[in-house]
């Protein structure tokens, strides 16, 4: 796979799943964007894009606030002049509870991020991605297609979302030539559980049946991310691509 030249945003870029698939598009000659909020850790994502391609763009910006939203595509625009590819990777974990009172409060934290930022940079990066002919990737959730357990809703909820709407912009941007897809991973090793602050105790209640017994590294899902953002996968729109090791099975 080549992206020579292609010019691609990846949101939550500064560690984890992001940082895997900035690094593998640069690899292949890509003129990335990363995206996100730790100024320090975007600098060593930055490094380890330049050592391998070509140098990125870095801009520390926040995609549930509007105005940044605005100044990711603004500053891509104006570096670039144009976008090829929106990974929309930059999400978050928290938990809560119906009986507790917490429910609603979280998950509308959760959607300011998982779910609204994804429509808002949507909306701002469409009419360029048409000119392109090019592609968004959503990553969302296999909590998004089953509820894991009660204290996971708020964030299954939010990812549910992100799966319909994912839907609805493959359906509404395929005439004009643009395709959108779904990565919804399973366990991965990051760092998105110490990110949430939250009590892990919880995850001992839940039970992570993996067929395959093994948890994915973020490079797995980089891979596929870089495949499905490719021209192997031309034909591919509306799709979601579940790698989970077979835990919902």
């Amino acid at each position: 796979m080549s992206f020579n030249n292609k010019v691609v945003i990846v949101t939550g870029a500064s560690s984890g799943i992001g940082a895997s698939t900035a690094v593998l598009f640069s690899k292949e000659q890509a003129n990335v964007v990363i995206v996100g909020r730790n100024e320090e850790k975007l600098k060593t994502v930055a490094a380890q894009c330049e050592e391998v391609g070509n140098k990125p763009l870095v801009i520390k910006a926040d995609v549930s606030v509007d105005k940044d939203a605005n100044t990711i595509i603004n500053k891509t625009i104006e570096k670039f002049g144009k976008i090829d590819i929106l990974i929309n990777n930059a999400g978050f974990i928290r938990m809560g509870s119906i009986l507790d009172g917490s429910f609603l409060d979280i998950y509308e934290s959760l959607a300011q991020t998982n779910l609204k930022a994804v429509i808002r940079l949507t909306t701002l990066a469409a009419a360029h991605l048409i000119k392109t002919k090019g592609n968004i990737i959503n990553i969302s959730s296999v909590g998004g297609k089953k509820v894991i357990s009660p204290e996971f809703g708020p964030y299954g909820l939010s990812k549910a979302g992100l799966n319909f709407f994912s839907h609805t912009a493959a359906l509404e941007l395929a005439p004009h030539g643009v395709r959108v897809n779904t990565i919804s991973p399973g366990p991965v090793y990051t760092d998105i559980w110490e990110n949430s602050k939250e009590d892990l105790s919880v995850l001992k209640k839940v039970n992570f049946k993996v067929p395959l017994d093994r948890i994915s590294v973020s490079e797995e899902i980089a891979n596929l991310i870089l495949y499905v953002a490719s021209d192997k996968a031309v034909s591919v729109t509306g799709s979601n691509y579940v790698a989970d090791n077979g835990f919902l099975l």
